[in-house]
Parts: C-alpha cells; structure tokens; sequence
C-alpha cells in the first residue's frame, strides 16, 4: 500500500510537470494579437503587405495614390515634416511635376534685406509644410487635440501599417453602455475606444488620377502604404545593399574556401622526415 501511494504520488507529480511544461510551450503560439493588447482596444489584423517580403519593394502606384489621399484629406489637419518634396522626385512623380506641385505651397522665409519673414512658392528643396504654423495653433483649431505629424506614425504605432488601415476604416456606434464625451468619437482600434478625430475617409472622396475606384477601404491601404514609405524611405535600398552585402559575403566564402583547400594543399599533405647524418652509414 505504501509503494502504490507512493507510486500515484509521483504519478501525480510527473503528470503536473508535464502539464506545466506544455502549457508553458504552447503560450507562445496560442497567444494572439488580442491576446498581447490592452483590455481598452482591439488589435488590428495582419493585412499582409507586399512590401513585407524579404525581397520585396512598396507598390509604388499605392504610394502615389496615399500622397494623393494625404494631400487631399489628411493634409488639412496632419503634417509629415520630415519629408522633402525632393524626395518623392522617381517615387511618385517624376521633376517637373513634383516642382508644380511644391509651387503649389507658400513657405515661410526670409529674413529679407529689411529683416522681414516673406512667403515664396515651395522649391524640391523644401520640406512639406503642415498646415499649422505651431502646436498652440493646430490645438486652437481642434478643441484642445493635437493631430500629430504623420512622417514616423507608422514606426511609433504597434502593429505598423495594419494600425493605419484598422484606425481609418474602424469608426462604428459605441456599444450600449459606453459614454462617449463631446466632441470624441467611438473607434474600437484605438486605446481608450475614444478619438478626437472624426471618421475621415468616405466612398468617393478622392478622384485617382489613374482611375482606380476611390473606396474607403482603398484610401485606407493607399495612405497607409504611402505613410509607410514616409517612414522608411530608404526601405528599398536598404534591401538592395542587403543583397549585395550577401553576394559579397558568399563570393568571400567561396575564395576563402578555394584559397584554403587548394593553395595550402602542399603544405597540408607533404610529408617531413628527418635523418640523422651522424648516425652509421
């Protein structure tokens, strides 16, 4: 009886060991996006990129129509100050019409010979000016909120890009129960479920230039990749030196591999033997 009480103990014991150690095992995989988030919001989903891929580079006609949606819907609140107009020159527009369309801005500059500020039309050298000249101004004009500059959002958001699209196509009623204060409004992506910013993008609100039907949906996935390239500008090239740093390394190799296996080969198979020139002939 003590042996079988014994038994069922230890049993018991390696059954809850074991128990644990898979539990522990499998939480990394059951553990989803809802899971790892806070209990105020929704995490969005994974859309799956193109530009994600290894190898892969952003579409290039989604960036082009992001900036279009940008300048016409998000550029009357939102700035992306740390992008210069040269530097959408071969990534949207070709020169000439990225020169137009920074003449299409007034900048502030100066001082001029008599110490005052003037304005100009922009020049490719420029930055993108926001629509506010400072954050006292942007808050006036919003009830106190201040929209942020979108050239690094989709760095400082978790979930990236997927957030943008999940923000903008997000807004619904709030459900029974939740008080919403005037002036916010219901969006289940964002922490708190509570956003200054009203919904923004409607079906038919953008004419693209290349014809491709304006949806909500469709606006959300084009400025979000177009914010993404305003993140990371240098995304594609960074991949291109990656290859080339790798060709590198592999063409390395590969000499080194030769240089040892063939140009040490004497030195690795001579024989040495030595004799004594003392010893009785």
């Amino acid at each position: 009886q003590k042996y079988s009480a014994s038994s069922s103990i230890m049993y018991s014991m390696l059954l809850n060991r074991r128990t644990a150690t898979l539990t522990a095992c499998a939480v990394p995989v059951v553990l989803s996006r809802a899971q790892c988030s806070g209990e105020d919001h929704i995490p969005s989903l994974d859309y799956g990129w193109s530009h994600h891929g290894a190898l892969s580079s952003f579409d290039y006609k989604s960036v082009r129509r992001g900036f279009q949606v940008y300048r016409q819907v998000c550029a009357s609140c939102h700035s992306v100050d740390k992008i210069a107009f040269r530097s959408l020159v071969g990534v949207t527009h070709d020169e000439l019409s990225m020169k137009k369309i920074a003449e299409s801005y007034e900048i502030t500059d100066g001082p001029d010979p008599n110490g005052e500020m003037f304005e100009r039309p922009g020049k490719l050298s420029d930055t993108i000016p926001g629509p506010y000249k400072n954050e006292e101004q942007a808050r006036a004009a919003n009830n106190g909120a201040y929209p942020p500059d979108l050239s690094l959002m989709v760095k400082a958001r978790h979930y990236g890009v997927d957030y943008i699209v999940a923000l903008l196509t997000g807004y619904v009623e709030p459900p029974v129960g939740k008080v919403m204060l005037s002036g916010l409004h219901y969006n289940p992506y964002f922490p708190g479920g509570a956003i200054a910013m009203a919904k923004q993008l409607v079906d038919g609100q953008v004419e693209y230039e290349d014809g491709t039907p304006a949806t909500e949906t469709q606006m959300a996935k084009d400025v979000a990749c177009f914010l993404a390239w305003t993140a990371e500008p240098e995304h594609d090239e960074r991949k291109k030196n990656g290859v080339m740093f790798m060709v590198a390394i592999l063409a390395g190799l590969a000499i080194t591999g030769y240089y040892k296996r063939f140009r040490w080969s004497i030195y690795k198979t001579r024989k040495i033997s030595y004799t004594n020139k003392y010893a009785p002939k």
